[in-house]
């Protein structure tokens, strides 16, 4: 029996078996890569306005403050937005497909972008509740979403 491309899961083991192209550490994002790498999810945090960032970068976007402190983050967020890709942009990423990518809002604040794992399609919704995980993809360990109460 086949699976339709709408009930297909996309699992650890399938992401870590693509090759695609790596991330490009650069001066503000490395501390993000290496805690990856290490199994921690850590974001920005500002002490002046007491606000996470994320994407990585060298001023708060909220209050400006150059002052950014690394600190470990729940890995706790759910589906703001999310569209199924079944032709991606790469050709590395054609034996993923379907696979659903997401706006995440993270539990901290900030929005993410990331692949979901772990459920089919159709079974995501706005809302969904998801944790942050990580799946080494070549070289790097990928920071990924799978639904919170585990597998669908």
């Amino acid at each position: 029996m086949t699976l339709s491309r709408e009930t297909r899961v996309l699992t650890a083991a399938q992401l870590s078996a693509l090759t695609v192209p790596p991330p490009t550490p650069t001066g503000e994002t490395r501390h993000f890569w290496d805690a990856c790498a290490e199994g921690r999810f850590e974001l920005q945090h500002c002490p002046g306005c007491d606000r996470w960032v994320f994407y990585p970068r060298a001023l708060c976007p909220h209050c400006w403050g150059q002052d950014l402190q690394w600190r470990e983050a729940s890995g706790r967020a759910t589906v703001r937005s999310f569209t199924v890709v079944h032709k991606p942009g790469h050709p590395g990423w054609a034996d993923a497909a379907p696979y659903v990518v997401a706006i995440l809002s993270l539990a901290e604040g900030p929005t993410m972008l990331s692949v979901l794992r772990d459920v089919a399609p159709a079974d995501v919704a706005v809302g969904l509740p998801v944790r942050i995980s990580f799946t080494t993809v070549g070289e790097y360990a990928l920071p990924t979403a799978a639904p919170a109460g585990g597998p669908r």
